[in-house]
């Protein structure tokens, strides 16, 4: 599989040769499904609490003695049946996270990856470095490749101050790195557009033995 190449002003500048094994029909659909489970659980904080019946402050004092008084025993002011008691069987805090192989993550990121490639949905830029900050600069590029709705701009990892920049003031546009790349972001955005060597060491994460 190739891809076309475009420059900032959104030419072609080229074609690059998919080296990694594009996975076809319905294989890695359940890693998928794995590994953005994992990834949407390990995003939770897990602090929730509610306080039971022992941690509720307050007296150890009967609210009123055992017979007599015609109404139902009560040995606590801290019963769950009572207004500011403890909660019966109420969260704790707890660790959501789920263990993934790395076989599973890799294949995932892959199969991800092939079926956005397959509709299209990935664009390649031979460079991203802006020579200024200004949105409205980075605007006209944006328009130049023809991007709508959501997108996700993948970058080799060096420092581009100049695109960070320009890019955190546009609504539905994040960034994110080659090296922490993962099927959720793959998977998010309405289109995905990598530097060229962005791709190409993400390329070298998927054909790792």
């Amino acid at each position: 599989m190739k891809i076309s190449i475009k420059n900032t002003a959104g030419k072609d500048a080229g074609e690059l040769e998919v080296k990694f094994a594009v996975v076809e029909n319905g294989k890695g659909t359940q890693a998928v499904h794995d590994t953005v489970t994992a990834y949407r659980a390990a995003q939770r904080s897990g602090t929730a609490k509610a306080k039971n019946a022992g941690e509720v402050s307050g007296t150890n004092k009967k609210p009123w003695k055992q017979k007599g008084t015609g109404r139902a025993r009560a040995g606590s002011f801290q019963s769950p049946i009572w207004v500011g008691g403890g909660v019966t069987f109420g969260p704790r805090p707890r660790d959501f996270t789920k263990t993934i192989s790395k076989k599973t993550k890799a294949l995932a990121l892959r199969k991800a990856l092939s079926e956005r490639l397959k509709l299209n949905d990935v664009i390649i830029v031979d460079d991203f470095k802006l020579s200024s900050a200004k949105t409205k600069d980075f605007v006209k590029v944006i328009d130049a490749l023809g991007l709508m709705g959501t997108t996700l701009l993948i970058s080799n990892g060096d420092e581009n101050k100049n695109l960070t920049l320009a890019a955190r003031n546009i609504c539905g546009v994040t960034l994110t790195t080659s090296d922490s790349l993962n099927t959720y972001d793959v998977l998010r955005p309405d289109k995905l557009v990598f530097t060229k060597s962005a791709f190409e060491q993400v390329e070298a994460r998927l054909t790792k033995e």
